[in-house]
């Protein structure tokens, strides 16, 4: 059954499935904006930015559009598996074209090739003034924290970080790691935003330890208050959760 997803036919098939519903919940969904005045000169001045949301919420990411768009010169990070390859179809048919990136695992040399050519993209499309889109905890998790992938660029490039914490009701969970939240049309989406936060140059692992579980922090703050302003119901407790 795996071998049938990884089907190019299956694929396109996919993404434009996934990228008519972003279509849908953008135009349907009533969504507000909020703390938003934080990003707006930086969507003037053309800066390279990052700017960072769950992968759990990458089915309401196109909500953040209407910001992105009239900047121009936006991408998403996505991964370069064929789990990803279908969510980046989608997003390249509503407007945001991806750069593939994800980490390696250990001894896969040619994974390891790819992660560091994705990294260099992203490094040289934020310096040259894009704004890149990334899910710090994806493709793998574990939900809600930020890897230092996301740490490293933002220290690199010396590019402002916005958090977006995305939400909708009503909606449906699904039980991922990741935790997707589908939203269903006609209800009601927010997006809090927060920023811009930055990395210093001479930042050292502790220190890019620190950022990570900062920014996770304040990401899944952003994250609960826009569930709290749509009414969305918490996530069902796991047996983590419980223990």
């Amino acid at each position: 059954m795996k071998d049938l997803f990884r089907r190019p036919g299956v694929q396109a098939v996919l993404g434009w499935l996934l990228a008519t519903y972003l279509q849908l919940i953008l135009k349907t969904v009533r969504w507000r904006h909020v703390d938003d005045a934080c990003l707006e000169p930086f969507l003037t001045d053309k800066t390279g930015l990052l700017a960072l949301m769950w992968h759990g919420r990458i089915p309401l990411s196109l909500a953040t559009a209407p910001k992105w768009w009239p900047r121009g010169k936006t991408q998403v990070l996505v991964s370069p598996s064929s789990d990803g390859e279908f969510v980046a179809q989608a997003l390249n048919r509503v407007g945001f074209p991806s750069i593939r990136m994800s980490s390696a695992k250990k001894g896969d040399s040619a994974k390891a090739r790819a992660a560091v050519a994705g990294f260099r993209q992203a490094l040289g499309f934020v310096g040259d003034g894009g704004a890149l889109i990334i899910s710090p905890d994806g493709p793998r998790g574990p939900n809600e924290v930020v890897a230092p992938g996301a740490v490293q660029i933002a220290k690199r490039t010396q590019a402002p970080v916005f958090l977006m914490g995305l939400a909708a009701a009503p909606s449906l969970r699904l039980d991922s790691w990741d935790k997707v939240m589908l939203a269903a049309p006609f209800g009601r989406g927010a997006v809090v935003w927060d920023g811009p936060f930055y990395a210093p140059a001479e930042a050292q692992d502790e220190e890019i330890a620190e950022l990570c579980a900062d920014w996770s922090a304040r990401l899944s703050a952003a994250t609960r208050r826009a569930e709290a302003l749509v009414g969305a119901a918490p996530l069902p407790a796991t047996a983590a959760d419980e223990t």
